[in-house]
């Protein structure tokens, strides 16, 4: 009988120190611990999340600096190449070349006969005759040169719009008969344009020292006579 308790009362010790043991264990392993690591981890993850955003927001703002920047530099670069076309292709301030001029001859019955050359700036150019006396010849031989007079001259001439100049031209300023006939004349507006214009002649004309004024804006001043 007391064998029996023994062991009965054994048992009951071993099994109060196993519940004590299952209670150990809950407790360690329990809801409040599995509570707490879950925010622990969520927390860490919300950190990274944020210097991730962080980082990106960064770099996107740096490149819309640096496609600002750029931007901004090629329209720079654009507006001074545009600033600096404007002088030398039909812009104010260039000096008249041939072909930038509208040449038209007409005769004249003033002073025994002469030529009135009219020029005009071509449509949308701008320029000016910084030279004072047009170069003029009939035909490439020297004594068909034209020799200048010295009459009229303004010194630069600006063309542009409807605004014109003049220079008379005289073929033959000798009284004797004879001459050479010539059915055009070349004029330039210095001797080394490599454009020169050949102008016709309404009538063959005898050509023997023939004469030219300057440029002038008034008409009146480019009748050529040899004072």
């Amino acid at each position: 009988m007391r064998t029996r308790l023994a062991n009965r009362s054994a048992r009951l010790l071993l099994a109060a120190a196993a519940a004590t043991a299952l209670a150990a264990t809950t407790t360690a392993c329990g809801p409040e611990d599995n509570g707490a690591a879950a925010p622990a981890a969520s927390a860490s993850t919300s950190t990274d999340a944020s210097a991730d955003a962080s980082d990106g927001a960064e770099s996107g703002t740096g490149g819309t600096d640096s496609g600002s920047e750029d931007s901004g530099s090629e329209a720079g670069a654009g507006a001074d190449k545009g600033g600096d076309k404007g002088t030398g292709e039909g812009g104010v301030g260039q000096s008249c070349g041939t072909n930038d001029l509208d040449l038209t001859l007409t005769p004249k019955s003033q002073a025994g006969g002469y030529y009135q050359v009219t020029a005009k700036a071509k449509s949308g150019i701008t320029c000016y005759l910084d030279v004072n006396t047009p170069s003029v010849a009939f035909g490439s031989k020297p004594e068909g040169v034209a020799s200048p007079v010295g009459q009229g001259g303004e010194d630069p001439i600006k063309l542009s719009g409807s605004a014109v100049a003049y220079t008379g031209i005289s073929p033959k300023t000798t009284k004797e008969d004879g001459g050479v006939e010539f059915e055009n004349v070349i004029v330039s507006v210095t001797d080394e344009d490599p454009n020169p214009a050949e102008l016709a002649l309404p009538e063959p004309a005898a050509v023997e020292k023939p004469i030219v004024t300057n440029w002038s804006t008034n008409p009146g001043e480019t009748i050529p006579v040899i004072v």
